[in-house]
């Protein structure tokens, strides 16, 4: 059950992660926050491969082109996936993006299964439908006070969700790269695909905004001390997704990731005050009884 306590781990580094980059949209842009991630995230994804390394003695895994293609679909797709997901916070409420990108677990369970040929037990599909049930009624707009209920699939809604999707992709891609080394151990293929795909998303990002837009550039080492507690906090959170996805299917992490939705109610209440209804207290409760068929899959 070592990945049950992994994906714990991540979904609360994800969420301090999401909540300081909310933070920073206002100050860089959507794309200068998605770079904070990546930026500031790699001398710690570095640090943690030299720690993987020096505790279990065993030298890096050598890379080859099946490990190289999946590092890079997955850095790619979180990208864009980070970027969308960022852009619909301007516009929707912290809690509820984060609902809908969390629509993520039943196309992870697709891809898994076209990509890398994981199985789908029948129990570990139930818990995706009803977790992924949960979320969709966290998500669902409340009525306004005139009594009008805004249209569930807006412009932020179809972002979430699109950004869900692209996650599940990157999710799949990394677990590919992750299989793909031919040696280590566990904790030594998930240390050094994250640290490849950091180096390779600050690279591909730091061009663009070398070309495009030096000056948030120089804005993001400007805001050096909040982007590096979040390049810290992304950094510890993908090492654990890593972890765990080495140990068992992308599907099932993360499924029980969406535990990472009472985080972000806990956050969206203390920090940005936004108040908690009735309907999600009816999702979340979804939410926790697919956690736990997941948990027994």
């Amino acid at each position: 059950m070592l990945w049950a306590l992994f994906t714990l781990f991540a979904a609360t580094a994800q969420t301090a992660r999401n909540a300081m980059q909310r933070d920073l949209i206002a100050r860089l842009g959507t794309i200068g926050a998605t770079e904070v991630r990546f930026l500031f995230g790699l001398p710690f994804g570095l640090l943690l491969l030299g720690l993987a390394l020096a505790v279990t003695g065993e030298a890096l895994p050598a890379f080859n082109a099946r490990f190289i293609g999946w590092a890079f679909v997955g850095g790619a797709t979180q990208i864009a996936a980070t970027a969308l997901m960022l852009k619909a916070m301007r516009a929707r409420s912290f809690v509820v993006t984060t609902a809908y990108t969390k629509t993520e677990p039943v196309q992870v369970a697709l891809f898994g299964l076209i990509f890398l040929g994981d199985a789908l037990t029948p129990l570990l599909g139930l818990a995706i439908l009803v977790a992924t049930a949960g979320v969709m009624v966290l998500g669902w707009p409340a009525a306004q006070a005139g009594g009008d209920r805004p249209a569930p699939l807006s412009a932020p809604a179809l972002m979430g969700i699109a950004a869900g999707g692209l996650f599940a992709l990157s999710a799949v891609s990394f677990r590919g790269g992750i299989h793909a080394l031919p040696e280590g151990s566990a904790w030594v293929r998930a240390s050094t695909t994250l640290a490849t795909g950091l180096a390779l998303q600050t690279a591909g990002l730091a061009l663009y905004m070398l070309i495009r837009d030096r000056a948030t550039l120089a804005a993001i080492f400007r805001a050096w001390r909040p982007s590096l507690v979040a390049g810290l906090m992304g950094a510890l959170a993908s090492q654990f997704w890593f972890l765990g996805f080495a140990l068992t299917t992308a599907a099932r992490v993360r499924t029980l990731a969406l535990i990472e939705v009472f985080f972000a109610y806990a956050i969206s209440g203390r920090i940005f005050n936004e108040p908690i209804s009735r309907r999600e207290m009816a999702g979340m409760a979804l939410v926790v009884i697919g956690v736990g068929l997941a948990l027994n899959a």
